[in-house]
């Protein structure tokens, strides 16, 4: 919503989404780096569900779940900025 409100080039990929508010510096750079492989990740559940092997699910949530929190901390943030 925040790429298409602000007019920003189109992503063609979830990973995308992410890469374009880092370079926009909605989100941190670094950040959005690493939290770009949440996206491909997200594309994995949805397309190759029948192949996901679910020990790296665990895995997954178990280390990175702090990642959604802080992408969510970013976004309000940068909402909260754009609003004053």
């Amino acid at each position: 919503m925040i790429i298409s409100y602000l007019c920003l080039r189109k992503p063609e990929t979830y990973k995308e989404v992410i890469e374009i508010l880092g370079e926009e510096g909605i989100l941190p750079e670094g950040f959005a780096e690493r939290f770009a492989e949440a996206a491909k990740f997200r594309n994995i559940l949805v397309h190759m569900y029948a192949e996901i092997d679910v020990e790296m699910v665990y895995e997954i949530l178990q280390n990175n779940f702090e990642d959604f929190d802080e992408f969510a901390r970013h976004i309000a943030r940068y909402i909260e900025k754009e609003e004053k």
